[in-house]
């Protein structure tokens, strides 16, 4: 299962790309579309005032020859430019204050940062298509300038002197006509800032649903890689608790044998002591409590523990030393647990010796368990006392056990008020180390 959840996450991972980037592609479609949207509406209303400039001129023409006489004095080269372009930016005063009008009004009420410019693109002579002017004539522009400017509208009309003929009244005669062409480009500076500022809320719900679905997933898989290990951890338990039933039952064998074979009177004790290490083991898989009732260690107890491991592995050399002679504030029951649960821990992974040093010292009880086994990396050494964890080699486990017997010792300890340190080399053995401090 957990394997299966490991593709899962690829899997995922590229159906959630996949889903960001089609949110990505439809917000800057929706920013483009804003962005449009924006244009259009300014281009519409420059356009306005564009046109309402156009026509303003052309009635203005109809009733002045004024423009007409500069355009032909310029083209004839009776003034200079400069006489040429301040005609221009007089007569389009009027107009030019309603533009900047408009702009700041849409500043105002919408914070558009707008920035315009007029040109009279060219002027052509009409009759003999000679140009007037060889560049364009900024006729308006904002203080600020245009870096990017987009074509609101063109333009174009006609100036020319107009002459009845007397002959026929009929007839107009048009002399001296020239084609103006305009152009009025724009730029919204802030467009940016104001179309993200309108999709703001629309960006913090894509957000907060691709978060959603992110967290969703996995609260999902750390759900299910958890429920798998708690399946397989009970399932290692099923395979593995016959297996620490038999160390308490083979001595129990070895005391019946020697019962039977004669009498010895250190025999019952240890059948007791076994019957009470199978209760031990059980009440361990159903609950990790301190004991409610407290049976106070005896000096002589201490060797009762090492004589019943012997006992039970007689291939072992168990070397004890024990310069406890007074009862101490602890339980005989979890004092046995701590005991037996390193000193198996040491058989169980290839000790052929186990040194065992008891000893109290300022009120601090001192218990030392070393071994010639097979040793730990050290990055085992932050696991080993977790509950249900077991030193792994290649990611199997070569040594039976449920992997309570260090996280009971730890936990005891820790009860306790107490300390465990531990140093192992791989292939050189390991050594425990406690310390518990009690009150007289």
């Amino acid at each position: 299962m957990i394997a299966k959840s490991k593709i899962l996450i690829p899997v995922f991972a590229a159906l959630f790309l996949l889903l960001l980037g089609i949110q990505v592609y439809f917000m800057y479609k929706t920013y483009q579309v804003k962005e449009r949207d924006i244009y259009r509406s300014i281009n519409d209303g420059l356009t306005n005032y564009t046109d309402n400039l156009e026509d303003i001129q052309e009635t203005k023409e109809r009733n002045d020859d004024s423009l007409q006489e500069i355009i032909i004095q310029y083209h004839n080269k009776e003034i200079n430019k400069k006489d040429f372009l301040n005609y221009f930016i007089e007569n389009r005063k009027s107009a030019r204050d309603r533009l900047i009008h408009y702009i700041d009004s849409r500043k105002l009420k919408d914070g558009y940062e707008i920035s315009a410019r007029i040109r009279y693109l060219s002027i052509v002579h009409l009759p003999d298509s000679t140009k007037v002017i060889t560049e364009p004539i900024v006729i308006f522009e904002t203080q600020d300038k245009l870096k990017n400017p987009r074509i609101a509208s063109n333009g174009s009309w006609e100036t020319s002197t107009t002459k009845r003929d007397d002959s026929d009244k009929d007839q107009v005669e048009k002399r001296n006509t020239f084609l103006v062409k305009t152009q009025t480009d724009f730029e919204i500076k802030n467009i940016k800032s104001i179309v993200f500022k309108e999709l703001t809320l629309l960006i913090i719900c894509c957000i907060i649903l691709l978060s959603g679905v992110l967290l969703l997933y996995i609260f999902t898989i750390r759900n299910l890689i958890r429920q798998q290990k708690q399946v397989e951890v009970l399932h290692t338990i099923v395979d593995n608790i016959s297996h620490e039933f038999k160390t308490p039952i083979a001595t129990l064998k070895i005391a019946s044998k020697a019962l039977k074979k004669e009498w010895n009177p250190e025999t019952l004790p240890l059948i007791d002591r076994q019957i009470s290490r199978l209760e031990s083991l059980m009440s361990q898989l159903h609950k990790d409590e301190m004991p409610d009732e407290m049976t106070a260690i005896q000096p002589e107890d201490w060797n009762f523990f090492i004589q019943d491991l012997a006992v039970t592995y007689p291939d072992i050399d168990f070397t004890f030393e024990n310069t406890i002679s007074q009862k101490l504030p602890f339980d005989k029951n979890l004092m046995e647990t701590v005991i037996k649960n390193l000193c198996e821990n040491s058989v169980k992974y290839g000790a052929s010796v186990v040194k065992i040093n008891l000893s109290n010292i300022t009120q601090h009880l001192e218990i030392e368990v070393s071994d010639n086994g097979q040793g730990m990396d050290a990055k085992e050494l932050n696991h080993i006392f977790e509950k249900f964890y077991r030193i792994q080699n290649n990611n199997i486990h070569n040594s039976k056990g449920l992997g309570l017997g260090l996280y009971f010792v730890k936990k005891i300890i820790t009860t306790y008020g107490g300390k465990i340190d531990v140093s192992s080399q791989p292939q050189a053995g390991s050594t425990f180390k406690i310390s518990v401090p009690y009150e007289n």
